[in-house]
């Protein structure tokens, strides 16, 4: 009898399972491999913007834009365990300072962070709060958020595509190494713009001008993320669970802000 991870007996949701259990907080079966992780990481940014988006609209309707803005970020960071702020101020701690590869490893694999995370988190949070909070004072503006957090789950189902350098040490890179096809990215790009034109077209008051504006954000969100991805090859050989996760935050992040500007 083949393996439990073995395309024979794999099933439909085996894939999205793999993807709940390592990047939510969400009750999952554990999962038998990290081979799903990765290619369904848009569809668990699709589940977790919407209850996100859910929650920023409910709290700005009862309460302030403001307050629905943060709640939405505390809901994201809860469902998620804080695990893609976490490697994004660990990666501001190794790409920061100026040390060497080695050096740049063993800090972010340190349970500590320091004072390049700790600013880089409060400001990126700040940024995603203060962008949010602003779209949610526009028609349908609410619908930046669960765009974004797609967007930044096909910026991290980058990293497994063939031949993308892992770094050093890196379990979680090996792991997922070469699980994402370039068809299948491709794919994942394409919906995340038809979400984003369909959505704004859907519900927001300038329906045309919305839906370019979202995708337009959009693209300056993943072409951010692109950014850092060089920036980590270069810098530490490769890329490993916590890029990944900083990849996805900065993605949320710029695309926020392109929307707050080109729809506000």
């Amino acid at each position: 009898m083949s393996p439990p991870d073995q395309p024979a007996t794999r099933r439909p949701w085996t894939g999205p399972a793999e993807s709940f259990a390592l990047l939510t907080s969400l009750r999952v079966p554990a999962a038998t491999s990290a081979r799903g992780v990765l290619p369904w990481a848009p569809l668990v940014g699709l589940v977790l913007g919407g209850a996100a988006a859910a929650a920023a609209w409910a709290a700005g309707r009862a309460v302030s834009p403001l307050v629905g803005a943060v709640l939405a970020i505390a809901v994201l960071a809860a469902l998620t365990r804080g695990l893609h702020l976490d490697g994004l101020a660990d990666t501001a701690d190794g790409l920061g300072p100026l040390r060497g590869r080695e050096k740049a490893l063993a800090v972010m694999r340190a349970g500590d962070v320091g004072p390049f995370g700790v600013v880089t988190l409060v400001l990126t949070l700040l940024l995603q709060v203060g962008c949010l909070a602003h779209l949610l004072t526009l028609d349908g503006g609410w619908l930046a958020l669960p765009v974004a957090t797609v967007a930044a789950r096909v910026a991290m189902a980058r990293t497994g595509l063939p031949g993308v350098p892992i770094a050093q040490g890196s379990s979680l890179g090996q792991a997922v190494a070469g699980t994402v096809s370039r068809g299948w990215l491709a794919g994942a790009a394409l919906v995340t713009a038809a979400l984003a034109a369909g959505g704004a077209l859907l519900v927001g008051r300038d329906g045309p001008v919305a839906a370019l504006g979202l995708i337009a954000a959009v693209a300056a969100g993943l072409g951010s993320s692109e950014a850092l991805f060089s920036r980590a090859r270069t810098r530490l050989g490769g890329v490993n669970g916590d890029v990944m996760g900083a990849m996805g935050e900065v993605t949320a992040a710029v695309t926020l802000l392109s929307a707050a500007v080109l729809l506000g």
